[in-house]
């Protein structure tokens, strides 16, 4: 498609950078070893391993056999979603053994979650993630507790919706303070309503299930948050299990330029450009990202998986005015303000022999910097839309979403 889709009640208009040696230092402390936990393959066992450690939240739809799974404790966190209830498939990457340790690891905590919520950015002269004159290196990397293992608190809940609040207060490199309200609105879309996003009937057949997140934060310090002071971005990533046939597209337009250099250039046979269509393999054995600015990417993104007949789009808030985003590569950068408005991202190795965090991939959607006075909000939306079914029911929605066929997706890595 060539201009961005417009979607029934919610009006969609519409991350951060790191070195190589960098990144690929900080995959490694994440996970000591590759998952071993042999992981439920339905949505009921997920959901059932979560409850023995976690508190646990399900919204299921009246309407069909959908629901998500979502986890407070970890910042009001999407873990795992199905079409098809407990005995269907869990759509979710999930960190089992993490999860099962029961134990606190440095710099992060990876649990997994289709839709968890962070701040950016992550790298820069305005990071959050790096205390004031620390070097930047993985030593010194961490991501803050509320934003990893500290809770948000709900403070409503329906049948289908849940909204959680928290009040933090992080300093960034600079040493200056932001005091912050985040709130998120978790809603789950009964099926009916999935066409009122994508523009297409869906066939009876085909087995759907979607939410989004409703994401604010508002600057409740007494500081203006500008490009000398720093400002925040709300990060909105997703992660989900990876397989061998599986690819990531991207719609561009503007020139669509890709920035594939976050972990070394992205091989040839794994990332294929044109005029219109950015293809990235997502098999979760090669780590790699790409990053599209603002300019150069439409407001959704998603993804195919061959084996599983699995479509998945995400859209998210991008607006149509030129806006600053926060450039989060590791140490001072000289364009703060000229970072990526999407990435996605392939799990693997991060280096020979060495052993990886996980068989999932990311599909991330960021806000453009909040550049708020004292009482100033700023909102993001991100949503998440699983499709599977036969091809001839499924074709009609990648044309109409993505403008490609089905059989060009196939082919194209």
């Amino acid at each position: 498609m060539r201009k961005s889709i417009v979607y029934g009640a919610l009006f969609l208009m519409a991350c951060g950078q790191r070195t190589q040696q960098q990144a690929q230092t900080q995959q490694t402390s994440q996970s000591d070893k590759k998952e071993t936990i042999t992981r439920p393959d339905n949505f009921g066992a997920d959901v059932a391993f979560l409850k023995e450690h976690v508190e646990t939240l399900v919204l299921t739809d009246s309407t069909s056999k959908a629901a998500i799974a979502i986890v407070p404790a970890w910042q009001g966190r999407v873990m795992t979603s199905t079409a098809t209830g407990n005995d269907g498939r869990s759509l979710g990457w999930v960190n089992h053994d993490l999860i099962a340790a029961k134990k606190t690891q440095p710099h992060i905590n990876a649990y997994g979650g289709e839709d968890r919520f962070w701040l950016g950015p992550e790298g820069s002269q305005n990071s959050f993630y790096f205390a004031p004159g620390d070097p930047f290196d993985l030593a010194h990397w961490q991501v803050p507790a509320v934003l990893d293992t500290e809770p948000f608190k709900v403070v409503a809940k329906s049948k289908g919706a849940v909204t959680f609040e928290r009040d933090m207060q992080l300093t960034n490199y600079k040493g200056h303070v932001f005091d912050i309200k985040a709130t998120r609105t978790i809603t789950l879309i009964a099926r009916r309503d999935v066409r009122n996003y994508i523009g297409v009937d869906l066939h009876k057949s085909v087995q759907a299930v979607a939410f989004h997140s409703a994401n604010s934060i508002s600057n409740t310090g007494q500081h203006k948050w500008d490009t000398a002071y720093g400002m925040p971005s709300i990060w909105i990533l997703g992660m989900f299990t990876a397989a061998e046939k599986n690819t990531v597209i991207v719609p561009t337009r503007n020139g669509g330029a890709v920035n594939d250099k976050y972990f070394g250039k992205v091989p040839e046979e794994r990332l294929r450009t044109n005029e219109k269509i950015v293809y990235f393999k997502a098999d979760g054995k090669y780590r790699s990202k790409i990053g599209l600015q603002q300019h150069a990417s439409y407001n959704y993104l998603g993804s195919y998986d061959v084996e599983h007949k699995l479509l998945t789009i995400v859209q998210f808030t991008l607006p149509t005015t030129t806006q600053r985003y926060v450039n989060a590569a590791w140490g001072i950068q000289s364009f703060p303000f000229n970072g990526d408005a999407i990435n996605a991202y392939n799990d693997g190795p991060p280096a020979e022999g060495a052993p990886q965090l996980g068989n999932f991939y990311e599909l991330e959607s960021s806000s453009p910097a909040a550049a708020l006075k004292p009482g100033g909000s700023m909102e993001h939306y991100h949503r998440t839309i699983h499709l599977s079914g036969d091809d001839k029911h499924l074709d009609p929605i990648v044309k109409k979403v993505f403008g490609v066929s089905l059989a060009e997706i196939k082919k194209a890595l």
